[in-house]
């Protein structure tokens, strides 16, 4: 056959360029260079191990003729999935959350693939989360079949098969370091253990988000549920420890805020001309912390796992940046705020105290709001006001559990917002944020008296 003439879509996945990349990593000593995944006819790095998966079920008859793929999630994969689907005849039936791009969603049903949105804020155990839902579907569908792409040997199988050996050949072997965002954990431990074995002095480094639980598993070998909280940034971290992520082949893990990775994302394509995702941005900001590990002479790689027009909603729509407070303005930031000691540290009542528990501490502290948690995790908020209205309504709800009148959780905020896009955050609606120091892991409650303090 000609070259670069294939039977069907499925023939164009890989073999993906490598860019040098120049601007945005000027101050890294090192040589960097992106594996640009974005060049699947997927548009990411999923298309590789989507159809390695769908391949090896039919060889070992999971997945059979006629048959239907239901998965969880976040879309990539869902993409590549429904693109071998429609080659070889299956029906796709996915399960996402609803912090996905909307974008994500509609190219999902572009394809011709059922989407059920799922809550964000729930346990993966929780019956509602989109692993549960995804199970629960793959029992009560007849001839189907799940993936599971978190535990799914295929998924690193697919990387260890293909990215590794085209970085490899691409850097003729002249390669000292892998910076990878993880998520499911295939394409970091299936490209790592590939390089690791022809280079076992290279380094693996694995980018992180806050609210994730790898650095700290990594670290200390815990498994810290009051370190799973909601974020933004899409593609990495996970709230479990899926199958696929063999802690052995990464060196490190690096956390990334969900502002810095918005923010990069967006230089990314600025200074490069390289349009990515909001994983990548977290690539090259976790790539920016870990700069002094890199020396002159060494080549590092980075993975650019996918394409920017699955976020023009989110990071590249200004409007929806300033919402979230990621721009860059001029002026003081909450943090502050926080050093002036203008807020109180976190105060917080638990879901288990009584509405007359929660009455007292806003007391104590003179709040006229404040969090409900459980364990450790901000699952809704009380006014001072509303628990007044309720109780003269109804004097013996003072002592039913808080979870009874509890309202909506204060929205979390980046300790380096700017003030100025702190003051449309608070609204009647939502008297407070709740403003978090992700290195330090400290959190802080800020109202609208602050704000107008600062400005």
């Amino acid at each position: 056959m000609p070259h670069n003439v294939h039977d069907d879509i499925l023939g164009t996945i890989g073999n993906t360029p490598l860019v040098r990349l120049n601007r945005i990593v000027r101050a890294v000593r090192a040589t960097v260079y992106a594996k640009v995944e974005t060049f699947n006819p997927g548009h990411s790095i999923k298309d590789r191990m989507a159809v390695r998966m769908i391949e090896d079920a039919e060889r070992t008859g999971l997945l059979k003729p006629g048959g239907t793929i239901i998965e969880g999630t976040s879309g990539n994969t869902g993409m590549g999935l429904a693109i071998a689907a429609i080659v070889k005849g299956y029906r796709c039936i996915f399960t996402t959350t609803d912090k996905q791009s909307p974008e994500k969603i509609d190219a999902l049903r572009a394809f011709g693939a059922e989407v059920i949105v799922c809550p964000t804020d729930v346990d993966p155990e929780d019956p509602r989360s989109y692993y549960s839902v995804s199970s629960r579907l793959e029992r009560e569908t007849p001839n189907a079949w799940k993936p599971n792409q978190y535990d799914n040997p295929s998924n690193t199988q697919a990387h260890y098969a293909t990215t590794g050996p085209e970085i490899w050949e691409q850097t003729g072997g002249k390669i000292d370091h892998l910076v990878v965002g993880v998520g499911t954990g295939g394409t970091i431990c299936g490209t790592g253990r590939f390089l690791k074995e022809q280079n076992p002095a290279l380094k693996v480094w694995g980018i992180d988000t806050y609210g994730s639980v790898f650095k700290k598993y990594k670290e200390t070998g815990i498994l810290d549920k009051h370190e799973i909280y909601p974020y933004v940034t899409e593609g990495i971290g996970e709230d479990f420890l899926p199958a696929n992520v063999d802690f052995a082949i990464v060196d490190r893990f690096e956390k990334v805020t969900d502002r810095d990775a918005a923010i990069c994302t967006r230089e990314i394509v600025r200074q490069e001309g390289i349009w990515v995702g909001y994983s990548a941005g977290s690539a090259i900001a976790g790539l920016l912390q870990l700069k002094d590990n890199f020396r002159e002479g060494e080549t590092v790689v980075v993975i650019f796992h996918d394409h920017g027009t699955r976020y023009l909603g989110k990071v590249f729509n200004p409007t929806w940046m300033r919402r979230m407070g990621y721009e860059d303005v001029a002026g003081p930031t909450a943090r502050v705020l926080v050093r002036n000691k203008r807020v109180a540290d976190f105060v917080g009542v638990e879901v288990t105290a009584t509405v007359q528990d929660a009455v007292q501490r806003m007391s104590e502290n003179d709040f006229s709001q404040i969090p409900v948690t459980q364990d450790n995790r901000i699952v809704g908020s009380l006014r001072e006001s509303h628990a007044y209205a309720r109780i003269i309504a109804d004097p013996s709800v003072r002592y039913q559990p808080v979870t009874v009148i509890m309202q909506k959780a204060f929205p979390y905020v980046d300790i380096e917002t700017p003030v100025e896009l702190l003051a449309p955050m608070i609204t009647a609606e939502n008297p407070a944020v709740l403003v978090r120091d992700f290195p330090d892991n400290k959190v802080y409650m800020l109202t609208g008296y602050d704000v107008l303090q600062a400005l």
